[in-house]
This record gives C-alpha cells, structure tokens and sequence, in this order.
C-alpha cells in the first residue's frame, strides 16, 4: 500500500481544470468561425492529453517519477492517436448529425447552446474521466504489480481500438463496399471493437493509482462513468440508433455481440459468418 499526496492532488485540480476547459473553449473558437461543431469529437483526445501535461507539471517532485512519466506517456498517445483519427475521419464532411439533431433544438443562439451543452459538457467529463490519470502522479512509492497490470490492459485496449479503427476505414475505402455494414476482422466479433477498447483501455489507466486504495475509491467514478458513456451515453447507444435502418444492420446485430467480444452467433440464415 502507497501514500498519497492529498493536498497537493487538491491543489493540481485546479489547473487540470484549467487545461480542459482552455482547450474546449479554442475548440468552440474554431468551430464557429468554420461553421461546424463536429471539430469537439477532436478535442476529446486532446484534451486528455492537455490534462496529463499539466498534471505532470503540477506533480513535481509529489509521486514516484516513473508513475508520474507513464501515466502521462499512455495518455497522450492514446488521446492524440484518436484526435488524429477522428481528424482524418472527418476531414472534408459537414457537420455530424448528432449534433446537428441537437443543435436543432437550441432555444436561442445555436453557438452559444453548442457551448453549454457540448463543449462544457466534454470539457467536464474530461476533467472527471481524467482523474485517475491526474491521482496518478501523486502515489507516492514504486510502481509495483498493480501499474504493469494497467499498461498491460491500456495495451490491450489500444491495440483493439487501433486495429478496429484501421480494419473499418480500409472497409470504407473500397468503392464495392459502399451501403454495406462492416462485419469483418473485430467487428464480427463485436459492433464496437473501438469503444470496447477504451473501456479496457481506461480501466488500465485507473490501476495505476490501485496501489494507493483511498485514491482509487476516490477516482473510480471515472472509469465508471466512461463506460457508462461507451455503452449507454453518447458512444454505443447513440450510434446504434443511427444505423438502425440500415440495410442489413438488423442481422448484424443479431449475430454479433453487442459489447464484448464473443464468438459470431449462429443465425436462421446459416453459419455464423467471420
């Protein structure tokens, strides 16, 4: 069991804070000057990364350095692999309709309802999803067997959410595939094989502070809520409603597991297809 440096993580809050709300607020900056708000989906990563910077800066000379260094390392390159994913991804599209569905219900100012209602929000969420990485830097004593176990997991759960990432937009890129639904490589053996790797992939990152158990019931909202935002907020469910009336997606879903990952199931129609 590890000591914590409680006041100084206090103090650290604040400037965390600070990091994710600066880059929500030049995100929104940039959004309305183009015209579209999708650009926030963008900031998600880095804001993480912004958070772990900071949280680095504001930790010195609180926790173990090697902690300290690689809790902020395995952030930043999860959070800026996505951005630029996500960057890629949109380049050259209009604005996402979830946002635009939302958008649509603004009582006054659209860009002034973006701001409360998106970038607030995700600015938030970063700061609080982002607490175990923050709580990170501040254990005092060696990494031991609990911090392996996370970078194994943050592993795992990257490597899932790259090549899931990678297999669905070589699908995308062939003009034979267009209108169908993508049920290969991962994504036969579940429909979110991205979202499914953030959720190993934040649960590694809250192991880091396991060793410290005060810390860790203190920061386990956050890996909670993450996957609560995976499975029922805005990642699976939303989508999930998109491509509900897409040809073929019935069937999919039929034969593929919702979440985890599991063996394709059998259908009426035949062989589970892989």
């Amino acid at each position: 069991m590890n000591g914590f440096a409680w006041a100084a993580f206090a103090q650290g809050l604040v400037p965390c804070a600070a990091a994710a709300l600066a880059v929500m607020l030049a995100t929104f900056a940039v959004a309305v000057r183009r015209g579209l708000h999708r650009i926030v989906d963008v900031a998600w990563g880095i804001g993480f990364a912004a958070v772990a910077l900071v949280s680095l800066a504001a930790s010195s000379g609180e926790g173990d350095p090697l902690r300290r260094v690689l809790v902020t390392v395995l952030t930043c390159v999860w959070g800026l692999r996505l951005a630029v994913h996500i960057a890629r991804r949109g380049r050259g599209h209009g604005e996402d309709p979830r946002y635009e569905r939302l958008l649509s219900r603004a009582p006054g100012n659209r860009n002034l309802y973006a701001l409360r209602m998106v970038y607030l929000l995700q600015g938030g969420l970063v700061w609080l999803v982002s607490l175990p990485v923050q709580a990170a830097s501040y254990v005092q004593g060696p990494a031991g067997a609990a911090v392996w176990a996370g970078c194994a997991l943050w592993l795992a759960g990257l490597l899932f959410e790259a090549v899931g990432d990678a297999q669905l937009a070589r699908f995308r890129a062939d003009p034979a595939n267009r209108g169908r639904i993508m049920d290969r490589g991962l994504w036969s053996w579940t429909r979110h094989p991205n979202y499914f790797g953030d959720f190993l992939l934040w649960w590694g990152l809250f192991l880091f502070v396991a060793d410290a158990p005060a810390a860790a019931a203190a920061c386990l909202v956050s890996p909670v809520v993450m996957s609560l935002l995976l499975t029922r907020g805005s990642g699976k469910r939303l989508l999930e409603r998109h491509m509900a009336d897409r040809p073929g997606y019935a069937a999919y879903a039929a034969r593929t597991s919702g979440f985890f990952p599991l063996p394709p199931r059998r259908t009426a129609g035949g062989p589970a297809r892989r």
